[in-house]
């Protein structure tokens, strides 16, 4: 299958809302617009082209990570595939974009953040409880807490039955 594959450059216009399938499997969707901005050289001013305004899906454990992580006005960068859907509207057929995105994250070029990552379940025996000297990942002195083996957050994992 030939995929029409994307990376678009834009804003969040609205925040991220999950949802959850009949079958139990998670699904988020926001929009993004994205606006060129061009270099008139009759006036010597840089002046907004044509905005694009795509519907973004993710899927599964990322739209767990992109409600968490992603809020109305951030700078993203998605990319993912693209598609249109077909609809009818008071009788008129009309067309809009849809990107299912399968990498995002914000755009750094425009500001800074802060990267948690998040593990995966050690097998279907394991449950991420919590993560020790707290949220932010330090002990009492303000100093990282990490694994030695992997430089990452100590996280107690206990089994489930």
């Amino acid at each position: 299958m030939k995929d029409t594959v994307i990376t678009v450059v834009g804003n969040v216009m609205d925040d991220p809302k999950v949802r959850r399938t009949e079958k139990g499997v998670d699904v988020a969707g926001f929009r993004v617009a994205s606006t060129a901005r061009r270099f008139d050289k009759e006036t010597a001013l840089w002046v907004d082209a044509e905005s694009l305004f795509v519907r973004v899906t993710v899927w599964r454990h990322l739209a767990a990570n992109v409600v968490d992580s992603l809020r109305k006005g951030d700078p993203v960068l998605v990319t993912g595939r693209l598609f249109t859907r077909q609809y009818e509207k008071d009788g008129q057929l009309r067309s809009s974009f849809e990107l299912e995105a399968t990498a995002l994250g914000h755009d750094l070029s425009r500001g800074t953040t802060v990267f948690r990552r998040t593990r995966m379940a050690q097998g279907p025996a394991f449950e991420v409880l919590d993560e020790p000297g707290g949220p932010d990942g330090l002990d009492d002195a303000g100093d990282p807490i990490t694994d030695s083996a992997v430089g990452e957050p100590e996280r107690e994992l206990v089994g489930v039955s």
